[in-house]
């Protein structure tokens, strides 16, 4: 996308799964049952070493809209290329938000996207770096199954806290990453990756009904490497995902989205920073 969909290639015997994550040309991927509609969360930003495990294990809460079932991420989180690097010298983190495929029924809400960061753990160290970190996000609305990289501009708002807005739907995801695009990694130090970004159900008009309970949408965090910082997509030989996490429901109050490249011994033994 456009710093793209700087983002998803997949390893190549995931590449069946088709264009998932976030890096194509930038403009600038049987689901199981549909779990009800989410209850009210905490008023504090749950995140944790149990939630960030759970976004890279457990089956996706709902099925995002529009994604074939033949791509292995429309079924659950996965891992991609994972902590293997090799000639990649960039990451990026990036996100994409979903409508369900049962159905979006609100039509008075939009999702609040801030603070996506990304870390890496250096092998050579032990120790987790952080290496990117924006209060605001930047992207664009994708055909949800991202074929031909079709893509045009969002419906984005700025919110008071200096987090956006955005809204999903009519065949169209929206694909993000943070402002300050990709950074330069040394790929044989790469010990893991871990991405994270906070996401809420805001009120469009005021002046109209709260529909925010019967809001259906779905987001999930994911991250890509490229060769360099400034590589164009090029049909997935330029860029790979490192992995793609869990699709969640977005509540009213700030929740967690995760996805790391580490398995759930890795993460309990030597947890990232959240």
């Amino acid at each position: 996308m456009s710093e793209l969909r700087i983002g998803v290639v997949v390893v190549v015997a995931i590449a069946a799964i088709g264009a998932c994550s976030s890096s194509r040309s930038q403009p600038a991927p049987t689901p199981s049952p549909v779990t009800p509609a989410p209850g009210p969360a905490p008023a504090t930003i749950p995140n944790s070493i149990e939630t960030i495990v759970a976004d890279m294990t457990l089956p996706h809460e709902g099925a995002p809209h529009g994604v074939p079932t033949s791509y292995d991420w429309a079924i659950g989180p996965r891992i991609g290329y994972g902590n293997k690097a090799g000639a990649f010298h960039a990451l990026i983190a990036w996100g994409q938000l979903y409508e369900d495929a049962a159905g979006n029924p609100a039509a008075n809400t939009r999702v609040a996207i801030k603070d996506i960061r990304a870390y890496v753990l250096s092998r050579k160290t032990g120790g987790w770096r952080l290496v990117s970190s924006t209060t605001a996000v930047e992207g664009g609305a994708y055909r949800e199954d991202f074929a031909g990289d079709v893509n045009r501009p969002a419906d984005v708002r700025n919110e008071t806290d200096g987090s956006i807005s955005v809204t999903a739907g009519g065949g169209y995801n929206y694909h993000f990453w943070p402002t300050s695009g990709r950074v330069s990694i040394d790929p044989d130090d790469v010990g893991g990756v871990f991405t994270t970004v906070q996401a809420r159900l805001v009120v469009a008009e005021p002046a109209r009904a709260d529909d925010r309970a019967q809001a259906r949408y779905l987001l999930c965090m994911g991250a890509d490497y490229w060769t360099t910082l400034d590589a164009s997509w090029s049909n997935f030989t330029t860029n790979g995902d490192v992995g793609i996490g869990r699709f969640k429901y977005v509540r009213p109050d700030w929740q967690s989205f995760n996805m790391i490249s580490l398995d759930a011994d890795s993460v309990r033994r030597t947890p990232p920073p959240f």
